[in-house]
């Protein structure tokens, strides 16, 4: 149930590829362990209203936030977290390099009991494994 939010003002659409970004970062997710593949979400939204620091027009800000189950030592959090925010950084470097950029990556753990979920993604990823399309499945 790993999901991907990653929150950017509208501003940097002009200088940053965000739907690569996206790519980039549901790519270095499904390589880590501890975040099963068939429950991984990744998006993004632009934030067109927004106000960062002293308000200049130029100033952009990348916000991401992993949600995931209660489940995973700190260790494995830390080290999903540092592969993640090396992802980020490495992919908005040219524009950090630019101009005023805030980036921020956040995990954050959702309580079991006030979580509801429904989904088959899994078993269509199983039936394509069968026939010998789609990507490699990793464990829940």
């Amino acid at each position: 149930m790993p999901h991907l939010i990653i929150e950017y003002s509208e501003n940097l659409e002009n200088t940053i590829d965000m739907a690569g970004l996206v790519d980039a970062m549901h790519a270095t997710a499904v390589t880590l362990d501890p975040l099963p593949t068939g429950g991984i979400r990744t998006r993004s939204v632009a934030r067109r209203n927004f106000r960062i620091a002293d308000g200049h027009r130029d100033n952009g800000f990348i916000s991401v936030v992993l949600r995931i189950a209660k489940g995973r030592s700190d260790e494995e959090k830390h080290a999903v977290g540092e592969a993640l925010f090396s992802t980020l950084t490495g992919y908005v470097q040219r524009a950090f390099d630019m101009g005023p950029l805030s980036l921020a990556l956040e995990i954050q753990e959702i309580d079991p009991e006030t979580r509801w979920k429904q989904s088959n993604i899994r078993e269509y990823m199983e039936k394509r494994r069968g026939t010998g399309s789609g990507e490699p499945h990793r464990g829940s």
